[in-house]
């Protein structure tokens, strides 16, 4: 039983990219690739990392984003090689039952479905919050949530060829609008907001900065596309991991340099709501072209995360249930997917942090960081596949400080659930 990876965003990336490459010769199959391994990475994410590392120090919310790059980095790397040991056209979830066995392929399947509704509700959560101001119908929020849903919705239904389109123009939405919030906003920078802080907040940040850097899920189908030449698959995701990294160390070093951490308005006011780090903006700078540049690029970013992200689950439980594609069925299955988020940001208006630390907290680092491991593990000193496809080097002990600090990262997430 093939499973489709949902991630039908990082195919986007990946048509946008390839239009016109046979005339214009421009862009190298690597360069491609890297690219869209930091297109996957980017997205709604990175909203929240201000407010999950609010409470430290700029430097100390950089030691901790570097330490999830190389986590991202090393499991990408991981992935490359169970790759290079499966048949061709593998996914992960093949992978898992490959090596793992029955139980593997089950909790891959679980770990899937967990993480794409909790992303699902927090990017509802978020994306119905600013419909719901737009219409000035902030104390409505089913109204927002509702439209939102339906509005990207209805694109899902309409088919990968109709989002594709759409979501190009998101795409392009998003970078013009980072750009211009950068331009403006980093002349209203307050250096002495920087220093403040230690680390400690900054670790209890992790499980929202891991999901800000995953995009592993994509490794298979870039293993296909590179012709699973796994040294351009090394240079493609170093350089393309570094994209959101330099993307995340930018926009962190503007919204904390603007908003202060404490205050009616501030940093840990808004982690206590819940929100995002673009609405405290409004009450702290004199240019308010920041502040709708800012809400630009949070809806554009929210959007294309959702329709990604919805597509995909979409695709994954057609293909996983083996439904026969037809309209009412695709119907049913886009009730089951929206809804659900729906009711449940509904009751819980300050969702879209929690939301997207459980996603990180247990879906990515599980699926993504754990599966990975064992699975290198398993495959290097059990079954004995070949070393010539090692990827990662520094054998059990590098493993051994993978799983030390997906345990921490676990820790984390339930010490922040229990208080």
């Amino acid at each position: 039983m093939a499973i489709i990876f949902p991630l039908k965003k990082s195919q986007f990336y990946l048509r946008f990219l390839i239009v016109g490459q046979n005339r214009l010769k421009l862009l190298s199959k690597t360069l491609i690739a890297a690219l869209l391994v930091g297109g996957t990475s980017l997205g709604a994410g990175m909203l929240a990392l201000p407010i999950a590392t609010a409470g430290s120090s700029l430097l100390s919310s950089y030691v901790i984003y570097i330490i999830c790059w190389l986590f991202s980095l090393s499991t990408g790397l991981l992935f490359v090689e169970i790759g290079l040991w499966m048949p061709k056209n593998a996914n992960i979830v093949s992978m898992a039952n490959n090596i793992l066995g029955y139980k593997g392929n089950v909790a891959a399947w679980i770990l899937y479905i967990f993480l794409f509704y909790c992303l699902t509700i927090a990017y509802v959560s978020e994306g119905g919050r600013l419909i719901s101001q737009l219409l000035d119908e902030g104390g409505f929020l089913l109204f927002g949530n509702i439209i939102f849903s339906i509005f990207f919705g209805l694109f899902v239904y309409l088919g990968t060829k109709v989002v594709g389109k759409l979501n190009v123009v998101l795409m392009i939405g998003l970078i013009v609008f980072y750009i211009i919030f950068i331009i403006i906003g980093v002349k209203n920078v307050k250096f002495d907001l920087l220093s403040t802080g230690g680390i400690i907040p900054a670790v209890l940040g992790l499980p929202v900065i891991f999901t800000s850097f995953s995009y592993q899920g994509i490794i298979p189908s870039l293993l296909t596309y590179l012709n699973r030449d796994a040294k351009k698959m090394r240079i493609a995701i170093i350089c393309g991991t570094s994209i959101p990294f330099i993307a995340y160390v930018i926009w962190d070093f503007i919204i904390k340099g603007i908003v202060p951490v404490n205050g009616l308005h501030g940093l840990m006011a808004a982690k206590q709501r819940g929100i995002s780090a673009v609405e405290p903006l409004y009450y702290f700078v004199n240019n308010r072209y920041i502040y709708i540049a800012a809400n630009f690029f949070a809806f554009f970013a929210l959007a294309t995360s959702f329709i990604g992200v919805t597509l995909g689950l979409l695709d994954f439980l057609f293909d996983s249930l083996k439904v026969k594609k037809s309209k009412i069925n695709k119907f049913v299955l886009c009730c089951v997917i929206y809804i659900p988020p729906i009711i449940v940001s509904v009751a819980n208006p300050g969702i879209f942090i929690t939301a997207l630390s459980f996603a990180g907290g247990f879906g990515c680092v599980l699926l993504l960081g754990l599966l990975p491991t064992i699975m290198v593990w398993i495959g290097r000193y059990k079954i004995g596949y070949s070393s010539l496809h090692q990827q990662l080097p520094g054998g059990r002990v590098v493993l051994v400080i993978l799983l030390i600090f997906i345990a921490l990262e676990i820790i984390v997430e339930i010490i922040q659930q229990v208080y």
